[in-house]
């Protein structure tokens, strides 16, 4: 009995000693204790983070984001943005303590751990931080990491900087850590901190506008320390047929007989309870959570939208395995645990986008991030009602317009959603009847057979065909013993088989892209039939454009607000029309994929047809807004001043029809003389007998310059319109990066202009001057300092956008 109350005091006192010999306990034992992943303490006193570093040479992953932004959508810094995620580690060498980010672009994936060195000595490494030891206990340290949190992690200043909008430094004495969104978990230890940067002597209009003192910009920057996920993950092979993004590295532990690069798509981790079912519930859901600060009806779309997928991954062989929660009060949205789709307010309206984190050893998606910008559907709202003109005295306004918008809403969700679930843009889309919610959906209006103005058919309600083949390649678990690599090969080839198309966004752009079936706002399968469509769409609503655009006690300025994207409705299907010009139908093909469309240009048909219904764009018929239009624009009053998204003026306060007209004109012209396209028509003429950039400018040309018939306004239009025909054709002419046979057409149709203007300058006195200002500019083009066109008033987006990568 007196041994055991030996050995009992003897490992009492052992115990007792042990923990008076503790360092770090000693010295945090003031402090309040936060265990996790990372265990760390909270000085109050002086404000600090003492962070324990118990994991050497460990790799985890360490990413930084901005719960609380700027709200200027046009230097881009918002609420809920996440920075580049970065596998790091800890690495102690006396008493310095490193934090070290490998380089994984450059890998050798072999099990031989010299060939995985040479590799990881070939190639620089970066550290990140360094930290001074403050106790050591050997397996264990405690430094202060305050200085770590405290800094412009996210590249404001230089953000602002870069935008021009003024010269900002951080303010360590106006900075704090953030105490109440600093949290701890198991897997994920969680930091934030409130940074100031002063300075803005030469602060821009845009920080000017956002913030309440522009001496002082205060944001939040938040830090996740996150545990790598385990070794469990598959990779998925990249396909360019896919649709997908993915992660790309060298392996130069791969044979020199295989490629050197290796390619894997992105996407979450899913897998089904029982693989050899055709439908199962997976282990484990993709769970995504809706902003809790989202206000009803918005709330309710946005949730509906984000649902669809479900019916994708049903599709894919699930059983509710994509589900849409609201976040809960006591959940922080910059967790990376959720998933989430943020609500995001802007002092001006812009993209909305989707941003992943992923894992960069295997592309596992870790958190998908949807930012939502809230004054988007304000401007749907604005477009149809500027297309109905529906505000009757005394009457209800109609549903119309606020269901559309709702409608959009659900698109734009699930289009976000879409891309933090790996997925590319898709715009080919409206080819296919609309197959894909990655495409950028110009809202479906038509005129019925009353000829009203229908929007039966505006936006779609569900998931397409293409998003449920995209989903199943991605994620499609299959029975043990399947070869998977000839399972997704085989879904490729089916989508081929049955028309589905993924072109994704340098094809659809109208600057360089030439494929025809692919376009960014259209509709239809026939670029120059929808266009039809859209003008007269476009016309019926200007016939009906009247006080009725706005409500009853609304200052009438606010008409031009409404006319803007009435006026300019047309602008995406222009886009698209031009495009056929100089096109070439193709797909992504692989070798031995027989299915796939081989280049191919355009027939001739097709593309004389869209040059010669976008040059009808340019007709003083569609450019001249009507007078009855004109004299309901008053000037704008005080505290309207070049307040909202406007026609840009050359007269003062008054409306500026001949600006307008400028804008939209220069803005259709900058398609019609692309540098890419003109390069493109000379070669595909001498190649295949079509259209060249020669049979482009003729036919611009001699629309441009006929002005018989025209009076007042429409005839100023026309001879605006053929001033700017000249100074494209000046500009290509002495443009570098145009070809020589481009610059020598450009040249021959000046010198006929010159010849003609002069001659009618003998002959109409009236436009003498006007003549002779031509020939004089052709005379002398460097000498000749005429103000830049008009830019269009903003357009896009009416959708979502490349922020969306």
């Amino acid at each position: 009995m007196r041994v055991c109350y030996a050995l009992l005091l003897c490992c009492t006192m052992l115990f007792c000693n042990a923990q008076a010999t503790s360092k770090i306990a000693d010295k945090t034992k003031n402090y309040k204790k936060m265990e996790g992943f990372f265990t760390f303490w909270w000085d109050a006193t002086n404000g600090k983070i003492w962070l324990q570093v118990d994991k050497f040479d460990k790799e985890f992953l360490y990413v930084n984001s901005l719960p609380a932004g700027l709200g200027s959508n046009d230097i881009g810094l918002d609420r809920g943005q996440i920075g580049g995620e970065r596998i790091v580690y800890f690495n102690k060498v006396g008493k310095k303590v490193l934090l070290v980010q490998p380089n994984y672009a450059y890998r050798a994936t072999s099990s031989d751990a010299n060939e995985k060195k040479a590799v990881r000595e070939s190639f620089a490494q970066s550290i990140l931080a360094s930290f001074a030891v403050d106790e050591d206990e050997g397996d264990k340290v405690l430094v202060d990491a305050t200085s770590f949190f405290l800094r412009d992690a996210h590249g404001v200043a230089d953000r602002i900087k870069s935008m021009r909008q003024g010269t900002y430094v951080f303010n360590e004495s106006r900075s704090a850590i953030y105490l109440q969104n600093t949290k701890n978990f198991p897997l994920n230890s969680e930091f934030e901190a409130t940074i100031t940067f002063t300075g803005g002597s030469d602060a821009g209009r845009f920080v000017t506008t956002v913030t309440p003192s522009a001496e002082a910009i205060t944001v939040r920057m938040h830090h996740s320390f996150v545990q790598l996920p385990d070794s469990n993950f598959t990779p998925r092979r990249y396909d360019i047929r896919s649709g997908y993004f993915g992660i790309s590295y060298f392996d130069y532990s791969s044979p020199f007989t295989d490629p050197i690069e290796q390619l894997f798509i992105a996407r979450h981790r899913l897998q089904k309870k029982d693989p050899t079912a055709a439908k199962s519930e997976p282990v484990k859901p993709i769970i995504y959570y809706l902003d809790n600060g989202t206000p009803e009806p918005i709330r309710s779309a946005l949730m509906d939208g984000a649902k669809w997928w479900n019916q994708a991954y049903e599709a894919a062989g699930y059983i509710n395995a994509f589900q849409v929660r609201v976040l809960p009060d006591s959940a922080d949205p910059m967790d990376i645990r959720y998933n989430m789709v943020n609500w995001v307010h802007r002092s001006t309206r812009g993209w909305s986008y989707g941003a992943s984190i992923t894992d960069p050893r295997t592309g596992e998606i870790i958190k998908g991030q949807v930012t939502l910008g809230s004054l988007r559907v304000r401007q749907d709202y604005l477009i149809f009602t500027g297309l109905l003109s529906p505000y009757e005295t005394g009457k209800p306004v109609p549903e119309t317009m606020k269901l559309a918008a709702l409608k959009r809403l659900r698109q734009l969700a699930a289009h976000e959603i879409g891309h933090t679930l790996g997925l590319q843009h898709n715009y080919a889309s409206s080819f296919n009847n609309r197959a894909s919610v990655m495409d950028y959906p110009h809202p479906n209006i038509t005129l019925n057979a009353k000829g009203d103005i229908d929007f039966s058919q505006v936006y779609t309600n569900e998931i397409g065909e293409w998003d449920k083949r995209a989903i199943t390649y991605g994620y499609a678990d299959f029975a043990p013993g399947t070869n998977v690599d000839d399972a997704l090969r085989k879904i490729l080839e089916e989508n081929t088989k049955n028309g589905l198309l993924f072109i994704a966004d340098a094809d659809a752009r109208a600057a360089g892209g030439l494929h025809p079936y692919a376009h960014l706002w259209d509709n239809g399968k026939d670029a120059t039939e929808e266009l039809k469509n859209v003008l007269a769409v476009r016309k019926k609503a200007l016939e009906n454009f009247s006080e009725k655009a706005i409500k009853d006690n609304t200052p009438m300025t606010r008409l031009e607000d409404a006319l803007v994207p009435v006026y300019n409705y047309h602008r995406y299907q222009i886009e698209a029309v031009t495009k056929l010009i100089g096109g070439m139908n193709y797909s992504y093909s692989v070798r031995g994929d027989q299915l796939q469309q081989q280049p191919e240009p355009l027939a001739n048909t097709i593309q004389k047809k869209a040059l010669t219904d976008a040059v009808a764009c340019l007709s003083p018929d569609i450019l001249t807004l009507p007078e009855s239009i004109l004299k309901l624009l008053p000037p704008r009053p005080p505290l309207y001043y070049n307040v909202g998204e406007l026609f840009a003026k050359r007269t003062g306060l008054s409306f500026d029809a001949l600006a307008a007209a400028e804008a939209l004109a220069d803005y259709e012209l900058a398609f019609l003389f692309n540098i890419e396209r003109a390069n493109r028509l000379v070669q595909m003429k001498g190649r295949f007998n079509t259209i060249g950039f020669d049979d482009v400018v003729n036919t611009i040309t001699e629309a441009a310059f006929k002005t018989d018939g025209l009076q007042g306004l429409k005839k100023q239009v026309q001879l605006q319109t053929q001033q700017q025909v000249v100074t494209w054709l000046l500009a290509l002419s002495i443009n570098d990066n145009a070809n020589y046979l481009v610059k020598s057409i450009c040249h021959k149709k000046l010198q006929e202009i010159k010849a003609d203007c002069l001659a009618k300058a003998k002959t109409n006195l009236d436009l003498k001057a006007y003549y002779g200002y031509i020939a004089e500019r052709i005379t002398n083009p460097k000498d000749i300092i005429i103000p830049p066109a008009k830019e269009i008033a903003p357009g896009a987006p009416i959708g979502c956008d490349w922020e969306a990568y």
